[in-house]
């Protein structure tokens, strides 16, 4: 079966943030779009699940904040030790808790009802020819003039483009669960463990959000995450308080392998990226969902230009190329760097004695955090 496209017509792979967010802003513009995910809504994602305020102004204006889900509002960070050692900071902007299960569904829900043809499918190749794409599912051929990759942290298709990054192994594993515990609602929190750390925060319905990244060394020596979280987490007293008395509310961790951060390029074969296939940020910055609601605003508002303006594939991918650069690469160099402070002793001390120091816990909040847009 082959889908001819129109000459407007945009394909974008991945129904994540990134995804839907762009999907409804070009069908609002009255662009042609199809998105295709593989998955069936809703479902879990392995994700921090913290969202910076940053875009608060801009899902407002779009008239897609989530405000009936009822997120937990966040003012407060705090940073442990593994020996259990904390410090407790303002986070001037703050942000808000709220599941990818529910914000993926409400947004997938937008989408449809703003006419967004949503495909169900994998992926499997994408090929283009000099003026058009052609992209390959199993079920189908898909021909259209642009391509948007919002395909999330490591995928099939990172390996078909031979994307640099793929060709080196990640050391790193991610496990998620939803909770209920006693803990404050409006604070984020980050625990130090050997090889590691484990983001906390309230989500939507008195639930909160367990996430750690651990390194695979862990894993395999102890070949159990129940054994690992035993042995490794819960030294941390912190944790070994949540995962003693917590009450989990999945029947099994939601698990991720080989998650990278490193370096990609947000244009890879005239495939405009954006999310997590164009640059991932550490766990520990906080703010993967607000980079990629960012990054679905600037690929929209560059591929509404490009076709109002008639301007050459080129300048587009120049364009976007510059503008995802202006306002990410500093913040995943960042990211990169602090992340060497955490999941060892010596450096989680360290990175405690920082935030006692005002200006610099303020630099590096400033840094990890964007402006609102």
């Amino acid at each position: 079966m082959t889908r001819d496209s129109t000459k407007n017509q945009i394909v974008i792979i991945g129904a994540g943030l990134a995804g839907l967010v762009t999907a409804i802003m070009l069908k609002k513009s009255g662009l042609d779009v199809i998105l295709i995910e593989k998955k069936q809504f809703p479902f879990h994602r392995v994700c921090g699940e913290y969202i910076s305020n940053e875009v608060k102004p801009f899902l407002l204006s779009l008239g897609i904040m989530p405000e009936e889900l009822n997120p937990s509002s966040i003012s407060e960070f705090e940073l442990t030790s593994i020996a259990g050692k904390s410090k407790t900071i303002q986070l001037d902007l703050g942000g808000f808790g709220i599941s990818r299960y529910a914000f993926d569904q409400y947004l997938y829900q937008i989408a449809l009802d703003k006419g967004v043809n949503v495909i169900h499918d994998q992926v499997e190749d994408i090929f283009f020819s000099g003026k058009e794409f052609c992209v390959k599912t199993k079920e189908m051929s898909i021909r259209s003039e642009l391509v948007i990759g919002a395909f999330g942290k490591r995928s099939v298709l990172d390996k078909k483009l031979t994307r640099s990054f793929m060709l080196r192994p990640s050391p790193y594993v991610g496990v998620k669960y939803h909770i209920k515990y006693d803990y404050p609602t409006n604070k984020v929190s980050l625990h130090n463990f050997a090889g590691g750390y484990c983001g906390l925060s309230a989500i939507e319905g008195g639930k909160y959000n367990l996430c750690y990244l651990s390194h695979r060394s862990n894993l395999k020596e102890y070949r159990n995450i129940e054994k690992m979280e035993q042995d490794i987490l819960c030294q941390n007293p912190k944790l070994k308080d949540v995962f003693d008395n917590a009450d989990f509310l999945f029947d099994a961790p939601q698990v991720i392998n080989e998650i990278s951060f490193e370096t990609k390029q947000p244009v890879e074969n005239h495939i405009l990226m954006c999310g997590d296939a164009a640059g991932m940020i550490t766990p520990l910055c906080g703010n993967g969902m607000a980079m990629a609601i960012h990054s679905a605003k600037i690929v929209s508002e560059e591929v509404i230009n490009y076709f109002t303006n008639h301007k050459d594939r080129g300048t587009l991918e120049m364009n976007y190329s510059k503008r995802w650069n202006h306002h990410f690469r500093t913040r995943l160099a960042v990211g990169r760097t602090i992340q060497k402070l955490f999941g060892a002793t010596f450096q989680s001390n360290f990175a405690l004695s920082l935030l006692n120091f005002k200006p610099l816990a303020n630099f590096i909040v400033k840094n990890t955090h964007g402006q609102p847009f």
